[in-house]
């Protein structure tokens, strides 16, 4: 009988335990002991194993966050760390890694590679940015978080004839911005990816006011402006007072949505089957409706930028 562990590394985003269920029952079917790994590399590093059954992983499938815990390991990326683990994974007679999270933690699958340990990385990040996949999972829970937050506000802000800034996660992609923009009616939606300098923003609630508009909602990603910034800029430029709210660790919590949940599943899926037919060191993406096994030096030439057609429409549908 074979040995595989998993791991969850980085931001944590719903879904995560509807992966690790999968991963956990469809292992057991296909004859595997399963053993989890707490706390992302950080758990790896200090040998924190455990083995998982069904039951282990039973109620967890509709719960946020993650039951294997997660956390950032910025000592990993020294090559001495990863050859540290490697030892414990044999030490432990694991025949394959499977980790879930964003490129921070396919980085660290690829590294382990390289020291000859078979790995697959499962996508897992609300800001659906990486490399090789169109889907990450926790994308669509978040953006449902954003979404019904952002409709309260506008309540507020119609009430008061008031600007609103609402800051999203996005550090180095303004996918839930442009998104959340699109599904909510923003205004201006402020991404890293287009860069919009704050007298145009300005200008445009000028333009807006004009026009007859008595509030609007301005979204901002955390890589393109911190939102005080933007309200600083507006409150001296325009002599007004927009509101403030920062999202933050909201949205990274919550019951999956069903999407979430069942792209968990079949990517989990996608992943021990991969490993039953010998296919390893690779990311489970989303190619149109396909999950792939993409080999990790493919999965880096594959880049889904932000649709120009998507962010542009934003502000023909703000008019």
């Amino acid at each position: 009988m074979k040995k595989i562990a998993i791991l969850t590394s980085g931001g944590d985003a719903p879904g995560m335990n509807a992966a690790v269920r999968a991963l956990v029952r469809k292992g057991i079917y296909e004859g595997y002991e399963v053993y989890g790994i707490s706390r992302g590399y950080e758990g790896l590093l200090k040998g924190d194993f455990q083995r998982l059954d069904r039951r282990d992983v039973g109620g967890i499938v509709n719960k946020g966050g993650t039951m294997l815990k997660t956390a950032r390991c910025v000592e990993f990326a020294e090559v001495s760390e990863q050859e540290k683990a490697a030892q414990i994974l044999r030490t432990h007679e694991i025949d394959a890694l499977v980790v879930i999270g964003g490129d921070g933690s396919m980085a660290g699958a690829m590294a382990l590679s390289k020291q000859g340990i078979p790995t697959i990385t499962i996508p897992g990040t609300i800001d659906n940015d990486m490399c090789g996949t169109e889907y990450t999972i926790g994308f669509d829970t978040a953006l449902n978080t954003v979404v019904d937050a952002v409709s309260k506000i506008r309540d507020t802000t119609t009430a008061h004839d008031r600007v609103a800034i609402v800051e999203v996660m996005g550090r180095h992609a303004g996918h839930l911005a442009v998104r959340a923009g699109l599904a909510c009616g923003a205004e201006l939606v402020l991404i890293p990816e287009k860069p919009m300098d704050l007298d145009t923003v300005c200008q445009h609630l000028r333009d807006s006011h004009a026009a007859g508009k008595t509030n609007s909602i301005i979204m901002v990603a955390e890589g393109a402006y911190h939102s005080f910034e933007v309200y600083a800029y507006i409150n001296k430029t325009l002599q007004i007072s927009p509101s403030v709210t920062v999202l933050g660790y909201l949205q990274r919590g919550g019951s999956p949505t069903a999407r979430d949940a069942s792209m968990a599943a079949l990517m989990s899926e996608r992943a021990i089957d991969a490993l039953k037919a010998g296919t390893y060191n690779c990311l489970i993406g989303l190619t149109g409706a396909c999950i792939e096994a993409i080999p990790y030096e493919d999965a880096l030439q594959r880049r889904y930028p932000i649709s120009d057609e998507e962010y542009e429409l934003i502000a023909v549908l703000a008019r």
